[in-house]
């Protein structure tokens, strides 16, 4: 298969401008002509090797930074967001979508807000007898996915927050465990910590300064909503200060975000980044060894590894989403070009759905996406008791993969044999291309379809 060529005119004028040369001097230090240059940052042309090596030479870059993942993110979306019938006869060539990705991301995001927006009031003419007379029926954009596409575009990583919950973690005194940390961490706040078994996950008052665990939850699920209150405590300032320089436009915005600040925190208190990606590296990404060797869950190992994006310290670009039993995402992010929808669920074909037929085994694939480009994927089923027999109990399905070129760095992909054909699998059908698959649930809006009453195949249209 033929490389995928590099164009990253945007990133390349970033860097020019960070440390002041202009554009000839510029040229000169990667040997390249200014015509050349000039060409290469307005994406004209390609990123050749030799300017790759010489940014990597000259100016210490870490090449992986090049990559296009926030501009793939920003086509993906768009081609989902165009895929509307508001659209179907004014929808832009892919080229011409990769060129405002790389060169307008800024426009690009203001597009995607605007068709969101357009969504909801959709929604909200549908309702439209409820919504009369209301003060808060103004448009607005859903909080969730605002946070969603929050942590999205922040491929996952949160460089400050990380940070500081590695400094924490290392903060453990020798034989000290974290959750013993934690404890005392929370014990120096004149909290008073108890475990009940008909608590809650977590359950803090802030006026009697008493934290209720539930007693029930694992202990993965204990230490995490731990780390999760020390996060609330001790960082509030960091937290805030993000929230400040992410300008939500709710105040439900914000405070859902804060969740999820804390929460990453947690995450990466209970797996500290450099102690973690050294296990992950040395045990090839066992998600069983690494969920023992750090008193995690496999959901809690599975996240982590998707977030390993450090500048400089990265680790396997991974993908990582969780499915409930309805096929819908409920957990997604993606450090690989493989782009999960942003509306409905996932391909049908991948084997995160078919996980649910093999509770708590392993399912691997070999999958091919329409552009050409391979991934090793890997799922797995997990289960939430509710502590009694009359509770609810809650499956989702885990997946987790990455780009098959890194495919040999997990334990996993031992003995696949990649001679034996890659599964079709694709975004979601509303976009994908592929004419023959068997379980398509939509057609593809930028088709036009052709009906033919006389003879009928898997589908009952063909397309043009």
């Amino acid at each position: 298969m033929a490389q995928q060529k590099l164009y990253a005119g945007a990133k390349l004028r970033e860097i020019r401008n960070q440390i002041g040369l202009t554009q000839k001097d510029f040229a000169a230090k990667l040997g390249v002509s200014l015509p050349y240059l000039n060409q290469m940052e307005n994406n004209n042309r390609p990123l050749s090797t030799s300017v790759v090596l010489a940014l990597a030479r000259e100016f210490g870059l870490d090449v992986t930074e090049l990559s296009a993942g926030d501009s793939e993110r920003l086509v993906s979306d768009l081609r989902e967001a165009l895929a509307d019938p508001l659209f179907a006869n004014a929808t832009p060539s892919l080229p011409d979508l990769r060129l405002v990705g790389a060169n307008a991301s800024g426009f690009a995001r203001a597009f995607l807000d605007l068709h969101r927006a357009y969504r909801q009031a959709q929604e909200q003419l549908g309702a439209l007898d409820d919504a009369l007379g209301r003060e808060d029926s103004s448009l607005r954009l859903s909080p969730w996915e605002e946070v969603r596409d929050f942590f999205h575009y922040c491929d996952n990583y949160i460089d400050a927050v990380d940070r500081a919950a590695e400094h924490f973690a290392a903060q453990a005194g020798t034989g000290q465990d974290i959750t013993e940390h934690a404890t005392a961490t929370l014990a120096r706040q004149k909290i008073t910590l108890r475990m009940v078994r008909g608590a809650p996950l977590r359950r803090f008052d802030p006026a009697s300064g008493i934290l209720e665990i539930s007693a029930k939850a694992s202990h993965a699920t204990q230490t995490f909503q731990l780390l999760h209150q020390v996060a609330l405590l001790t960082q509030s300032d960091l937290l805030d200060a993000t929230l400040d320089l992410a300008r939500f436009q709710s105040d439900e915005s914000r405070a859902i975000a804060k969740i999820g600040l804390a929460n990453y925190f947690a995450g990466a208190a209970l797996l500290p980044y450099r102690r973690f990606l050294s296990a992950a590296q040395s045990c090839r990404h066992d998600l069983e060894t690494l969920a023992d060797q750090f008193g995690a869950s496999l959901e809690q190992v599975a996240h982590r590894l998707s977030t390993l994006q450090r500048p400089g310290a990265k680790g396997v670009p991974f993908f990582f989403v969780r499915v409930d039993q309805a096929g819908t995402i409920t957990k997604r992010h993606s450090a690989t070009r493989l782009q999960f929808a942003r509306f409905g669920g996932a391909c049908p074909l991948w084997n995160v759905h078919r996980a649910f037929e093999t509770p708590g085994r392993f399912q691997r694939q070999l999958a091919e996406t329409p552009d050409g480009v391979q991934y090793f994927c890997l799922s797995i089923t997990i289960s939430k008791g509710g502590g009694s027999f009359h509770a609810p109990v809650r499956r989702y399905a885990l997946g987790l993969g990455c780009e098959i070129d890194h495919a040999d760095a997990l334990v996993y992909a031992d003995g696949m044999d990649r001679a034996g054909g890659f599964d079709p699998i694709g975004i979601s059908c509303r976009i994908c291309e592929r004419e023959d698959c068997h379980q398509r649930s939509v057609p593809p809006l930028e088709r036009r379809l052709r009906v033919d009453h006389d003879h009928r195949h898997t589908l009952p249209y063909s397309m043009e």
